[in-house]
């Protein structure tokens, strides 16, 4: 089958490889180094799905017509992508794997004649030079959208990696931006997701970011899908109980990840020197709540912060982290 993947970072590296080595006909987009190391010596992967190489593909543009796409840019990088290979795309299945809340709308607008579904992967995986994906956590990769293009989609992905439907997309979305939420403190200090747990101070300032999702969430009236262990129930009783019990969930996140260092796909974007997703991710909840009257300070300044990291090329110290976000963390 032939099999297009727009995007060839941690996610869509991960989906090109284990389809190209079940057989398919995989033909990649990438750019820069990547393109050139996949070009020259092929795609590495190891890690959770084992370690091997394939030969796939690369290209600036798609020039086949796939019968199915997977577009995995950054959020920031969707439209673009899709409207420069949307010819291509006619007609056919468009697996959609973002973070954030916005993947659907863009993407329907900018390929309104291809079947979206949405896409979301619960493994992590990084992609941190040229050619290489390590996965440091499998999972499955959640679909949801149209019921024939998503079966048609889950038959071809589930052959090889773990995948589960839901006929609530939307939920499905904002628990795994709560989830998601593992991400901004690593950017803004440099350290690991699992280092950043370890902190006391830092897990208290990540728990009150992802507790401020789900105020906005339940604001907005949405109904948290069930996915990796968290549900509508458990995230209403995140968010009400006390700090010190509420830092239990990302306790209970850093033990799933295991021992091997997770960065993070917003960190791994700064290694790289690539704009990050932060405005999809903690800026997604300041937006929604500013619609709703809901107040997000903490994430609100965890934004701020990446983004300085971002212009200073330069990791913010841990004791500045923490005393920046006395003022919010006190609101």
């Amino acid at each position: 089958m032939r099999v297009g993947v727009i995007g060839a970072g941690a996610i869509g590296g991960t989906i090109a490889g284990l389809l190209a080595r079940a057989g398919h006909e995989v033909q990649v987009v990438a750019r820069g180094e990547q393109l050139a190391a996949l070009s020259d010596t092929g795609l590495r992967l190891t890690g959770g799905w084992g370690d091997f190489t394939v030969r796939v593909d690369a290209v600036e543009a798609l020039t086949i017509s796939p019968d199915i796409a997977f577009l995995t840019t950054k959020a920031q990088d969707a439209a673009v992508a899709l409207r420069a290979n949307s010819e291509l795309l006619t007609g056919i299945p468009v697996v959609v794997v973002q973070n954030g809340l916005e993947a659907i709308t863009t993407a329907k607008r900018a390929a309104p004649r291809s079947d979206i579904v949405g896409g979301l992967a619960l493994y992590a995986a990084s992609y941190l030079s040229p050619g290489t994906i390590t996965i440091t956590t499998t999972g499955p990769t959640f679909l949801g959208g149209p019921v024939l293009p998503a079966l048609y989609a889950s038959k071809i992905l589930g052959a090889v990696m773990p995948v589960e439907l839901t006929d609530n997309f939307e939920g499905a979305q904002w628990t795994k931006l709560v989830v998601n939420h593992v991400n901004g403190l690593s950017a803004a200090t440099g350290l690991s997701v699992q280092e950043v747990i370890g902190d006391r101070q830092l897990r208290a300032i990540m728990t009150e970011t992802m507790r401020e999702a789900v105020r906005v969430a339940r604001a907005a009236d949405i109904e948290f899908a069930p996915l990796q262990g968290l549900s509508q129930s458990r995230l209403t009783a995140f968010a009400r109980v006390p700090t010190v019990i509420a830092q239990l969930l990302p306790l209970l996140m850093k033990r799933r990840m295991g021992s091997r260092p997770n960065p993070g796909s917003t960190l791994q974007s700064i290694r790289r020197g690539q704009p990050t997703e932060i405005d999809y991710l903690n800026g997604a909840v300041v937006r929604r709540g500013e619609a709703l009257g809901v107040p997000a300070p903490v994430s609100a300044e965890l934004v701020s912060m990446v983004h300085e990291v971002e212009r200073a090329e330069e990791f913010l110290p841990v004791a500045s982290v923490i005393e920046r976000m006395k003022g919010p963390l006190a609101r």
